[in-house]
Formats: structure tokens, sequence, C-alpha cells
């Protein structure tokens, strides 16, 4: 029998007039934050040590001979902490006067405004203006490699950036070269950036615009973007990102806490392959095979002619599903395959190199380079194809019953691709040749335009929201295959995406276990196959 967990012993903390009790060890700036101060820092993270060096986290603690340094000071009991008292507030506003004396004033061309803490800690707590007559010092910038570019002027050398190298990437690359006031990040002769994946974590972490990306750079002013909480769509790690767009494009991705998956980080390859969430060649209305020709139809006319197709189909049913739809789309197909008396599914994946981030090894670029393999799996398809993501559809080209595609562009499949069958039905996004073929061709949203979840390599379900608005008549395909599938048999057409999810435990019974409301923002993991059976499902 394993023994209990011991309960943490809480301590009692005063906090600007504010009693609170938490546990003992607590860091003071986070005790601060439990009680809504927000404390200023520039060298801690709470992903990375806590050197103490940047001197902005000062607080004054009764009792004690000197003021604290909130990121490396603990609390204790009956500890009084004062963060808006005159000492504290004169020694930090004393340190952003030094910090200003060779920072640069170039705010206006700085990717990092309107999301730079010198900006706002200068605003909030900084001296009217410089005392400073002297000319401020000039170095210029340097090509760290990869996707990062270094402006030496802006840097408050919080070391940040040198302390993820050597602890969390584990590769250290960059490191402080000259002293005193001329002191500055560099890398190591003839070794950049280039070639770590995990590097742009770095402009991240950076608080002040001295490390900027490369693919950002003048694109767009931080506080033109919305920002919407997704999930990296590029391997099957799942990592927690916000999708940030400007104009119902999307501009960059960052990543998004989440200790169970991705802690703060994410990799380059996730990071940086988002274009073909903006690509424009999209179907946006449904089609209707007349003849020799595609005609476009309303979508009340298109379901009710392919439903009505679909009960006098023969000859069985096959599909091909891709990774990148959602648990709620691939799980709604597997429902109309049923329902049309069942037949086999595949999905295509391309694979590469699996890359483990040392400091935190449960994050990992996955092998399989797409975020739903899991859900395929789950839902009863199975794996085809070269490690490419082609081939493998020899099967699905000659068969002569209904055919479905869901997702999976075809590109390189023939273009005599689904001409031997019965009924085919295309639900994608892009018209390729192959699926020209295709009786009825639905437009579908990408993960990027509507509400689902992903499986990951953890098995746990996480949420996307809608991020860019879906072009033309495009809808999601949970939406287009549940309504499709309540004109075919029994079940109620699902209305939103939690009444999709819902209906997934009629195919899975892990996913009955969990709740829409229960997934939150950081999701929840499936019952393994021990659970369900005490659970008697």
């Amino acid at each position: 029998m394993a023994e209990p967990t011991p309960t943490p012993e809480n301590v009692s903390v005063t906090i600007d007039g504010m009693t609170l009790s938490v546990p003992k060890g607590t860091r003071l700036l986070d005790a601060c934050a439990q009680a809504g101060v927000s404390i200023s820092h520039y060298c801690y993270h709470p992903g990375l040590s806590a050197p103490a060096q940047c001197r902005m986290c000062l607080v004054e603690v009764e009792k004690s001979p000197k003021l604290v340094a909130s990121c490396v000071g603990t609390v204790a009991d009956g500890m009084v902490v004062h963060t808006q008292s005159e000492n504290a507030l004169k020694a930090r506003e004393g340190v952003l006067e030094f910090y200003l004396v060779n920072h640069p004033l170039d705010c206006p061309v700085c990717d990092q405004a309107g999301e730079c803490k010198l900006q706002d800690y200068v605003s909030a707590e900084g001296p009217p203006m410089g005392r400073s007559k002297e000319p401020k010092r000039v170095l210029g910038r340097d090509d760290f490699g990869g996707d990062v570019m270094f402006y030496a002027d802006r840097c408050v050398m919080c070391t940040r950036c040198v302390r993820f190298m050597r602890e969390v990437a584990q590769d250290e690359r960059l490191t402080t070269v000259q002293r005193g006031s001329r002191t500055v990040i560099d890398t190591f002769y003839d070794e950049g950036l280039t070639g770590n994946i995990w590097a742009d974590n770095i402009v991240d972490l950076c608080p002040v615009g001295a490390l900027v990306s490369k693919d950002f750079l003048h694109k767009a002013r931080a506080w033109d973007l919305d920002r919407t909480p997704s999930v990296c769509p590029n391997c099957s790690m799942g990592c927690n990102v916000r999708l940030e767009t400007r104009d119902n494009q999307v501009m960059r991705l960052k990543p998004r806490p989440n200790p169970e998956v991705n802690a703060h980080w994410m990799c380059d390859f996730g990071r940086l392959n988002y274009s073909w969430m903006n690509r424009v060649d999209r179907i946006e209305a449904p089609l209707v095979r007349d003849g020799g020709r595609h005609v476009p139809m309303s979508w009340a006319d298109t379901l009710t002619r392919l439903a009505d197709a679909l009960r006098g189909a023969a000859g069985g049913a096959r599909a091909v599903v891709s990774p990148f739809e959602g648990n709620e789309g691939i799980g709604a197909l597997r429902r109309v395959l049923e329902a049309v008396g069942g037949g086999d599914g595949v999905f295509r994946c391309e694979q590469g190199e699996e890359v483990i981030l040392p400091g935190f090894p449960e994050l990992a670029l996955r092998r399989d380079r797409a975020a739903n393999v899991v859900g395929a799996e789950l839902f009863g398809f199975a794996r085809t194809g070269g490690a490419d993501g082609k081939g493998g559809l020899e099967q699905a080209a000659a068969h002569t019953g209904v055919l479905f595609v869901l997702g999976d562009e075809l590109a390189d499949a023939p273009a005599d691709f689904g001409a031997n069958a019965s009924l085919f039905v295309y639900v994608g996004q892009h018209l390729a040749p192959a699926a020209r073929n295709a009786h009825f061709v639905l437009p579908a949203t990408t993960f990027a335009e509507m509400e689902g979840t992903f499986t990951n390599i953890q098995r746990r379900v996480q949420r996307f929201w809608p991020a860019q608005r879906a072009p033309g008549m495009a809808r999601p395909s949970w939406q287009i295959l549940g309504v499709l599938l309540a004109g075919i048999s029994e079940a109620g057409a699902p209305g939103t995406a939690a009444d999709a999810f819902a209906g997934l435990g009629a195919v899975r019974a892990e996913f009955g276990q969990l709740s829409w409301a229960e997934l939150g923002a950081q999701g929840a993991v499936l019952p393994g196959v021990r659970e369900l059976q005490e659970t008697g499902d």
C-alpha cells in the first residue's frame, strides 16, 4: 500500500497589508503573484535557474537589513513584505535608470514594442526622465544563425538566453563576453544557433527585443495581433500554442505553458511551419458532379442528395483520412462508415527524426509529423504509405463501392483516383486533380478555422479554438459529417463542437469518460483499458 503524500506545511505571510497562507519555501515573487501583486523582473523565469542579477524584483521585508531579491527569497512564517514602500520603489527606479543609460529609444522600429518589459516597467515605475548626458553605447546587431537576430544595444544582460541553451537545450552555444558595461551575449567562434531546433525559444524569453525572429521581423506590430489558444498541429506531441493572427493571416506561433506537455517551450519545426494555414486556393462552396463538371450547390441540397445516394449505395465503404483532422471529424466519419455497413480506413503521415529536449525530456519533436495520429488510430484507421507521407492508396484507388476522403489533399494520387468508385465523397480544403473525380466535393475548414480536439502521443485530448475566418461556405468536418449522419441514421445532428465531442463516446468508450467542459485549456488524458473496466464501460 502506497504511503500517503505528506501535505506541504503552510506559513502565513503578509504582503502589502494582505495576509495569506502559502506553502513553506514559496518564492516571494510567486507569493506576491498569489496576492495579486506583480513584481517587475528580467532574469527570473519559472523554467530556468534564478541568478538574481537584474535587481528589478527588489522588495522590502521587515526586519531584513537590506532589500530582498524576491526571485530567490522565500517566505517565512510571519514575514511582512512591502512591495510599494519608498525604499523598494526608489531602488527599482534607480535600476531602470541604469538600464536606460545605454538602451536605444528605437521603440517605433523594434519588434518587441507593445510587449516589451522595459517599456512596461519604465511606464509603471521608471524615472520621469533620464539624467545621463553621455552618448549611448553603440554595439550594432549580429546574426546568431537559424531564425535568430541579436540587437546588442537593446540587451539588458538578463542572460535568460544563455541559461536556456545551457540548462534546457543543453547545447551551450551562447555565452557572455567582455566585462562591465561592455558585456555582450555572443556565440562561439564559427558556431551559431543553426541546427538547434529549440533555439527560437530564446526569442520568447528575451524581455526587451534584443533577440528577434527573422521570420517575424517587421511583419506586424504586437498590438495588431489577435491571440488564440490552440495546439501545434505539426507533430504528435501537441504542444500548447497561441496562434497570433492579423487580417485573417497567421503571423506566428508562440508556446503556451502546459506543465504536462511542453512546459514553456516548443520546437522551431512546429513554430515556423504555419504558411499552409494561410493558403488561399481553397474550395469555397459544395460541388456536385453533373456529367463532366462540378456544379456549386447549397449545403441543404448537397447533403440531401448525398444522403439519398448513400441509402442506395452498394459495394462496401472505404475511407482515407488526414491525421491533421480533429477527433470530432474523424469520429464522425467512422460513424458514417458504420451507418453505411462498415468499412476499412487508412491515414498517411510524414515521419522524421525524433528530437528530445534534454532539459525537459517529456517534450520532443515527435516522429509523426501530424497532430492527431493517435486519434486516427483510436477510431480504427490504419497507417499506410511511406515515411514521406505519400503512397499507400492503391486499394482506395481501386475501390468500386463508396469512397470517402477526409482532409487528405491527394497531391500524389493519380488523376484517375476514385474513378472506379460507385460514390466518391471528398471532404477537404483543396481541389487537387485526384479529387476532381469526386461525385460530391464538400469544403471543410482547417483546424485553425474551427473548434475541436486532437489526441496527442500521451493520449491527452486537447482543445483548439478558431483563429481564422473560414473561406466562403466551408464548414467544420464534424458539422458536415454530423449532419450527413443524421440524414442516414437516427443520430441527432451536432450543433456545436461540444455536441460532436459527446458523440465520440458512441465509437470509443474512452471519450465517453471525458466531458467537454473538463478538458479546459490544457486537456485531459483518456482513461486506459483498466480504468474503463473498473467503471464498467
